[in-house]
């Protein structure tokens, strides 16, 4: 939200200084996001008259000028704009100072062999426009050596806050003045709105046609002004526009865009001439379309409400008038509507097509409902002030709403909950001054509060402490060290936080780098992930792009991977450690750790190296990070079994899952799928991996019992090689298993070292060859011991797997 100091000081009696209004907008929670000040950036520039412009002498299209820039002196400028000219103003930049449109500092040089000590410049040098065919030509009596920016009324700051979407309220001038006057930063200029009488009543009738759907306009007015002349805006009103960034249009547009910005009331006016019949406020059609005033065609549905007349559509309902019933210079006859419209409606249908508009960012948050008159009545006078006519009477369709919310409010609450105790006078003179009606109860200490009709954010006795407290200033806060309960001599955390500490350290220790990333996403990026479904789509997103609810951490990783990669960084590992979402239930709701390796970022190679090329990261990669957290988390590799049915958004045979017991998944982890990588716009190579913390079963408690402690066997142990023919869709994982069972007391140890597939061994088949390590703890072994133990091997490998040992 924009707005200058001149605006401002149209509805704020105020004598504050610039920081001083800077910085009580921060502390009442309108967080001042950047103060546009040209007279601080201009501070250098003053108009200037050439004295000369005589032909440089060794270029043709350069010229030397001399010029005073009103401090008596002469300065000798380097000039290759077409129209410098001696007898002209202009404005003059010495040098040493910054240029704001080039982005560059000004310095004394020569320029083809003749000495340069300054700068003419154009408009887009100064940052205000992109013309730089020549440089600035001011009148002939604009007084030399005065600053550009008091000249030009560019000494106006300009706000720039940032406005949370509970504050509707604050998306108008006159909402901020009331703010900062309650906070004393001066008093509200009441400009209360007066009626205009109509000269009979509006020839065009309005309709609310929903039929036996919920209605999506509660309420709906308009007004007919004959003989208006309209043009270009006055000098004051273009400047107002212009400095927040709106490019003036015509006199009765911009009496719609300075009515929505002052007040917080968005408008519409319509071409009379171009309306066929009456008004009807309707869904559209599915399959209809119209040209908005962006020049765009929409295509709309019945879930869209619009205007429309006998020629169709005319206007996107609350976000967007249509081109063809817009207001031009040939405009004599205009209707002014202001309406009120569901904002849940109008956000689902401003993401649904794609239109920004101050419209829709107003009536998605929350108009006022009782200014929907009065805006239009203010919008009528400017009209009759500026373009002049004769008015209607004002025509309103359904019923405007009037909200009532009182509140019985404890003034106690405020001590209880923030911790301060201002008295029932101070807290009553607060609320009074942001437009809360109240009466006290000085008896039992309570005050009922009714909430303004441009406060809908305000419902319950918290809300109320809220506001005591952000114009009492935060800094009164005490700070109060928490309690902890008796008996209680250290802080006690859940054993969801204790995992997710251990999962952050265990990933760090492994080079991973945390990352913390939205937990909404693009609803492309959630059903390529499992997600999208209808209840995890966010009402109101902040942006089109973070629409849905994120059903895994790794959509947010792949992302920051891909924009790392982009800027130079391609061989990175990150992780995050953070809440995924499988539904709208609290049970539905989990804690995961997911992280990804890209490039050669592998664990083993780290990257590229002097001593070879370095392997691209794979799912062993990924498989070894997911393991290695369990490890950490109490779940050992030994206590986990692996398949590869690893979810769509994994390469298949090249992932996998990981389970405790048939029923109970923990994680997944492998490369990533390519066409996953292309929805989301990533290149890989990638690998990665997510486990649910939650989904760990706690250990198990059991009685402390005294055991023996552990040594080293100083016998030799005993390796033997096994190689055996499978299916090929064997786990290398069932027959370490199935090995590893045949004797637990004897073997210590089985490992693959080789995997071998040829037509040889037929169709389907493979080699897998295991090493198992024989360890005795009270003798050595004899042959015919080692060969029994073999034997078991063997034996239990074939009955497990179904293969037999390789000849």
């Amino acid at each position: 939200m924009k707005f200058t100091l001149s605006w401002l000081k149209e509805h704020l009696d105020t004598i504050a200084t610039v920081d001083g209004i800077a910085h009580a907008l921060t502390m009442i929670g309108l967080e001042l996001e950047e103060i546009e000040d040209l007279t601080r950036d201009f501070a250098a520039f003053r108009l200037a008259k050439v004295i000369s412009a005589e032909q440089h002498p060794n270029a043709d299209r350069l010229k030397v000028c001399l010029v005073d820039p009103g401090d008596g002196s002469e300065v000798q400028v380097v000039c290759g704009a077409p129209n410098a000219r001696a007898g002209m103003i202009g404005v003059f930049a010495p040098a040493g100072v910054h240029i704001p449109g080039t982005g560059l500092d000004l310095k004394k040089g020569k320029i083809r062999g003749v000495e340069s000590n300054g700068m003419l410049l154009s408009e887009r040098e100064l940052g205000l426009s992109d013309d730089h065919e020549g440089i600035v030509d001011l009148p002939a009596d604009a007084p030399v050596g005065t600053p550009y920016a008091e000249y030009a009324g560019l000494d106006d700051p300009v706000f720039d806050i940032a406005v949370t979407p509970n504050r509707p309220d604050a998306l108008g001038v006159a909402g901020i003045a009331r703010d900062l006057a309650a906070a004393g930063e001066g008093n509200v200029i009441d400009r209360p709105v007066e009626p205009v009488p109509g000269d009979g009543p509006c020839p065009v009738k309005v309709t609310l046609d929903f039929g036996d759907t919920p209605p999506l306009c509660p309420a709906f007015g308009l007004r007919l002004v004959r003989g208006v002349k309209n043009g270009p805006s006055p000098d004051w009103l273009q400047q107002r526009l212009r400095s927040i960034g709106l490019r003036p249009i015509n006199t009765l547009v911009d009496i719609t865009n300075y009515v929505t910005y002052d007040r917080g009331r968005p408008l519409h006016v319509f071409d009379a001439a171009k309306v066929a019949g009456d008004l009807v406020i309707r869904r559209a059609r599915d399959g209809e379309e119209i040209v908005a005033l962006d020049g765009k065609t929409y295509t709309l549905d019945s879930e869209i409400c619009v205007i429309a007349d006998d020629n169709g559509v005319e206007s996107i309902a609350g976000i967007m008038g249509g081109e063809a019933s817009g207001c031009t210079e040939e405009t004599t006859d205009v209707l002014i509507e202001s309406a009120l419209w569901d904002a849940m409606n109008i956000a689902q249908t401003g993401r649904k097509l794609g239109v920004i508009s101050d419209a829709r960012f107003r009536f998605e948050r929350g108009v006022d409902p009782a200014f929907m008159v009065p805006g239009l009545e203010l919008a009528t006078q400017m009209v009759l002030d500026l373009c002049g006519g004769t008015p209607s009477e004002v025509f309103v369709a359904g019923e405007v709403p009037e909200p009532k919310t009182v509140i019985e409010f404890p003034v106690s609450e405020v001590r209880r909950l923030a911790g301060i105790d201002p008295s029932m006078s101070e807290v009553t003179t607060i609320l009074e001054a942001l437009g809360f009606a109240c009466a006290p109860h000085r008896v039992d200490g309570h005050i009922t509060v009714t909430v303004p009709s441009w406060r809908p954010d305000v419902a319950i006795k918290a809300d109320l402490v809220d506001e005591v407290v952000r114009i009492v200033g935060v800094e009164r806060v005490p700070v109060t060290p928490m309690t902890r309960p008796p008996g209680v001599l250290k802080p006690v955390l859940t054993p969801i936080q204790v995992r997710t500490r251990q999962a952050k350290r265990a990933l760090a220790q492994r080079g991973m780098v945390e990352a913390v990333t939205w937990s909404f996403i693009p609803s492309r990026h959630a059903e390529a992930f499992g997600g999208g479904a209808p209840e995890l789509i966010i009402a109101n997103p902040i942006a089109a792009d973070m629409s849905d609810m994120r059903p895994s951490l790794l959509p947010g990783l792949l992302a920051a991977a891909q924009r790392n990669a982009d800027r130079g960084f391609g061989d990175l590992m990150l992780f995050e450690v953070g809440q995924i979402y499988a539904g709208a239930r609290p049970e539905d709701q989990n804690i995961a750790a997911a992280g990804i390796r890209r490039g050669t970022a592998g664990y083993a190679s780290g990257g590229r190296n002097w001593s070879g090329p370095a392997d691209p990261v794979s799912v062993f990669d990924a498989k070894a990070d997911a393991l290695a957290l369990l490890d950490s988390l109490g779940l050992p590799q030994g206590k986990v079994q692996i398949t590869t049915d690893a979810p769509a958004w994994f390469h298949p045979g090249r992932s996998g899952i990981i389970r405790q017991g048939p029923k109970t998944v923990i994680g997944a982890f492998g490369e990533l799928h390519p066409k996953v990588l292309d929805e989301l716009d990533v290149e890989g190579p990638l690998a990665g991996f997510e486990i649910i913390l939650d989904a760990i079963p706690a250990p198990k408690v059991r009685p402390t019992k005294t055991r023996p402690p552990l040594h080293m066997s100083d016998l030799q142990p005993v390796r033997r090689d096994f190689a055996f023919v499978l299916d090929r869709s064997v786990e290398a994982a069932r027959v370490i298993r199935a090995a590893e069972g045949a004797d637990r007391k004897l073997i210590s140890g089985v490992t693959v070292f080789d995997l071998f597939e040829s037509a040889a061994l037929g169709i389907d088949k493979k080699s897998l060859a295991i090493e198992v390590t024989l360890q005795p703890s009270e003798k050595t072994l004899t042959d015919e011991e080692i060969e029994a133990a073999a034997g078991k091997v063997v034996s239990a490998v074939e009955k497990a797997t179904g293969g037999v040992l390789r000849a």
